[in-house]
């Protein structure tokens, strides 16, 4: 037979089990809310693209147009004919993105992630659900931009110094 004391103890657990339980739920509710993956192609629908580089990018990277977030990326494989990153990502229902755009890998800063940036064109013809974006524009990686600003400036230095 239980007592009293230890009745109530079970009882403690219990609530404190619970509100942890409530309090991991709520979590993951905003977790997938902040991070886009509610965006589903059941919300929107699908384009794609093709890229030479990807770099910084993964299922779940942001879509933006005019800096605001429109979908986000839901499929990377690659190519193995032509060695490119083909992507899809959904768009928002409701946004319709003009046939003559572009798509380009953008990145948020120095120390900022990357994200996919539609530039709308001018068209007044529209992308249909599964229709490819051909006009891209892929990562710049800004180790390779570094590099080259260090050996530029290296060999002018001992250019100036002959």
């Amino acid at each position: 037979m239980a007592t009293k004391v230890e009745m109530a103890t079970n009882t403690r657990e219990i609530l404190a089990g619970g509100i942890v339980l409530a309090a991991a739920v709520a979590f993951a509710v905003y977790a997938r809310q902040s991070t886009g993956l509610s965006v589903s192609a059941a919300s929107g629908y699908e384009l794609s693209a093709s890229f030479r580089s990807l770099e910084g990018v993964t299922v779940g990277t942001d879509v933006r147009l005019a800096g605001v977030k429109l979908g986000a990326v839901t499929k990377i494989r690659l190519n193995p004919e032509t060695y490119r990153a083909e992507t899809t990502f959904s768009i928002e229902q409701d946004i319709k993105i003009p046939d003559d755009s572009a798509v380009v890998v953008s990145s948020e800063g120095l120390l900022g992630g990357n994200f996919v940036e539609i530039i709308p064109g001018g068209s007044l013809f529209y992308f249909e659900p599964g229709d490819e974006i051909e006009d891209t524009q892929g990562a710049v990686s800004l180790i390779s931009l570094l590099m080259k600003f260090v050996s530029s400036s290296a060999s002018s230095s001992a250019d100036a110094n002959q």
